[in-house]
């Protein structure tokens, strides 16, 4: 049983996850790079974090969120993801609320939050899901690019029982020169299993949280149990 994950992952851990008997190749499919920006005042924003990525280039171009709660500017910190929110704590950060995709964010805040005004640090291929949606409601929203993201379009013409993937480019990027058919497809979250609908109409397995444990949990029981 041979398993394609389209980004980098330690094998040892993998190999813990899933058993020596399942066979496994990395393969980048996307590339980032930081886009240095001179920090601003952050003062009456609240911050969206929709990515590991998004929070590493903030903090790489020295912004300084205002964290202390009982000051009256102080910056609410809202994240996609378990991951992103890991990424925040390491820098010293807590959130405000943190969801599992864009959508729940955005209904989150049309929700709860409608007068408060939003900064977004993320890629250039972020989905619009949010600078779709908030403006309709007269929410102050702003998407500040802070990174990169390059879909490489690797040609792999190794063939693999099944591929995981984590990101609606990382899709994007696969599929322009690889067939998606033939393989148990593996998505971690749906926003990436809508992308991968663009491309198949092959049953697709999504893992309930953004995280790799549940990824690894979900191929346990589609794969693994069944050898």
């Amino acid at each position: 049983m041979k398993i394609l994950f389209t980004k980098n992952i330690d094998l040892s851990t993998i190999s813990k996850e899933l058993g020596e008997d399942i066979s496994v190749d990395c393969v980048e499919v996307i590339k980032t790079k930081p886009i240095l920006i001179s920090p601003f005042d952050l003062k009456n924003y609240s911050l969206i974090f929709t990515s590991v990525n998004g929070v590493a280039s903030f903090f790489k171009n020295r912004f300084k969120p205002n964290e202390n709660f009982t000051a009256k500017n102080y910056n609410k910190i809202y994240c996609v993801g378990e991951k992103t929110k890991k990424a925040l704590r390491k820098h010293g950060f807590g959130t405000f609320k943190v969801l599992r995709n864009a959508d729940a964010l955005s209904r989150f805040i049309i929700g709860h939050c409608q007068h408060e005004q939003f900064l977004h640090f993320c890629g250039n291929l972020a989905i619009n899901v949010l600078d779709k949606e908030l403006p309709l409601q007269n929410i102050k929203y702003k998407k500040i690019t802070i990174y990169n993201t390059e879909e490489i379009n690797p040609l792999i013409p190794e063939k693999y029982h099944a591929a995981v993937f984590f990101s609606p480019s990382g899709v994007r990027s696969f599929a322009k020169q690889n067939s998606l058919e033939d393989m148990k497809l593996f998505s971690i979250g749906e926003t990436t299993s809508g992308e991968l609908r663009n491309y198949t109409h092959k049953n697709i397995f999504t893992s309930e949280e953004n995280t790799l444990s549940s990824i690894f949990e979900l191929i346990r029981q589609e794969i693994v149990s069944k050898l």
